[in-house]
């Protein structure tokens, strides 16, 4: 009977943390499946263009996501103790960095997108298109910079289907204003390319507000200026000494997924337009195994914060099994919809056949992406062992994968679907040493301590006057 408690216990914290958080992912990934979508009719320069703008958004959401992924740890071990106080002092550190890390993105994209876009295309078309997008969408890293530390916040703070309802909306509006913008309906200009930028933009800003809004209720989690100037040291050592090893590790995976964009991007617009809509379906199909990792490290940080190391264990056992299950869900579904995907865009028939191809590739890399995800983003971090990811992309990405893929697009001068299946191991061959060190159960750690500086925000911010 208890067992059977246990497993419903279970199933209850994951779907009641899945399915939102699931939900909010998918909304997240339309936004890009309908800028694809609906510049596919522009022409398919319009659509490589965009696609390989969007890797600067893609690079500054590795320096956020790493950001998140600390302020998650804490978040959820300390609201594991209902330590409101400890998890407002995290939410200031993480929206400091945060902040600073987007201002140069910010400025780059607003004043120098050509340089940007010189970096990832070759052909001058593309490379005046994604300027152009680049420019106006520019100001959203800021909004997106404090917008989503707060949603963060609301997710390992018992309210995840509210910082999911506010993504949702968000991508609705976005969506609507893409096809708004982009063809002129209505009373709206049409403006093209630079209509899906200003529709995000628009998106943003109503995310950040409605955000702002929730925080000013009763018994909210307040952002507190003071403890934003002036961190907790104690804390704001623990934030460092974890989510260090996290920055490091979507540095590494993610500056060597954007080499994989830049190589396909540098072999032609078939092969930049079919790469493009392959990172869309797979996007939009993985979204539920990025809820399970997500919930994973909500799940297990929280009985990590309580001291429940056993339960911990148990738990993490069965997201990894469950991982396995949605990894291979979300490949039968992308072998499933390969037929259909070319409808949905007016690309050239040599991209269509490298889309085809390329969506078997995805169906066997999200499976092992999913158990990834959920043991090193979710399990192995909620309890401080950040230092494996970054060690295991590291090899895997920059000693194996990249260099594969430069040696063999730029020297050997092979075609783009062999590339393409060549640098699509990575998630594969990691899979050994994540098992290898999952038994290892050094993530098995409680990291709450005592707060050694109480001292009341606003007292700070006199102090500092």
């Amino acid at each position: 009977m208890a067992t059977q408690n246990t497993r419903a216990e279970f199933r209850k914290k994951l779907l009641h943390l899945m399915i939102p958080i699931s939900l909010q992912q998918l909304m997240m990934a339309l936004v890009n499946a309908s800028d694809a979508f609906m510049l596919g009719f522009v022409n398919q320069d319009a659509l490589s263009a965009v696609s390989l703008a969007g890797q600067v958004q893609f690079v500054y959401s590795l320096f956020l996501f790493a950001i998140t992924a600390g302020v998650s740890i804490f978040a959820a071990q300390y609201w594991g103790i209902q330590n409101k106080k400890a998890v407002e002092k995290t939410l200031g550190i993480g929206l400091a960095f945060s902040v600073l890390l987007s201002l140069p993105f910010t400025i780059g994209a607003t004043f120098f997108p050509e340089l940007l876009m010189r970096a990832f295309a070759s052909d001058p078309v593309l490379i005046q298109d994604g300027a152009v997008y680049l420019r106006v969408v520019g100001v959203s890293y800021l909004l997106l910079s404090i917008s989503q530390i707060y949603l963060c916040i609301l997710k390992n703070c018992g309210k995840a289907v509210l910082s999911a309802v506010i993504s949702s909306v968000s991508v609705i509006i976005n969506i609507i204003l893409n096809a708004a913008f982009i063809f002129g309906i209505g009373f709206f200009p049409e403006m093209g390319i630079a209509g899906a930028a200003v529709a995000t933009v628009i998106a943003k800003v109503i995310e950040l507000a409605w955000a702002l809004a929730v925080m000013l209720k009763k018994d909210s989690i307040k952002i507190r200026l003071g403890w934003t100037i002036h961190p907790d040291k104690v804390l704001l050592r623990d934030f460092w000494k974890y989510t260090a090893p996290i920055l490091g590790d979507e540095l590494m995976w993610g500056l060597g997924f954007t080499m994989y964009s830049v190589i396909m991007g540098h072999m032609g617009s078939d092969a930049a337009a079919a790469n493009s809509i392959a990172n869309i379906v797979k996007n939009l199909v993985i979204c539920f195994c990025t809820g399970i990792a997500t919930a994973s490290g909500i799940m297990v940080g929280s009985l990590l914060g309580q001291g429940e190391l056993e339960k911990a264990k148990e738990y993490g056992r069965k997201l990894s099994k469950t991982s396995i299950f949605a990894g291979a869900v979300a490949g039968v579904i992308i072998l499933g919809v390969i037929p259909f995907t070319p409808m949905f865009s007016t690309l050239t028939d040599t991209a269509k056949e490298y889309l085809r191809v390329m969506l078997v590739v995805c169906s066997y890399y999200v499976v092992g992406k999913s158990i990834n995800m959920t043991v090193i983003s979710g399990i192995f971090a909620a309890g401080g062992d950040s230092k494996f990811g970054f060690i295991c992309d590291g090899i895997t990405m920059w000693c194996v994968t990249v260099p594969i893929g430069l040696i063999a697009a730029f020297v050997l001068k092979l075609p783009v679907l062999t590339v393409y299946i060549l640098i699509n191991v990575d998630e594969i061959i990691k899979l050994p040493a994540v098992l290898k060190n999952y038994r290892k159960y050094r993530w098995v750690k409680n990291l709450t301590r005592q707060e050694t500086a109480p001292v009341e925000p606003e007292t700070m911010a006199q102090t500092a006057a």
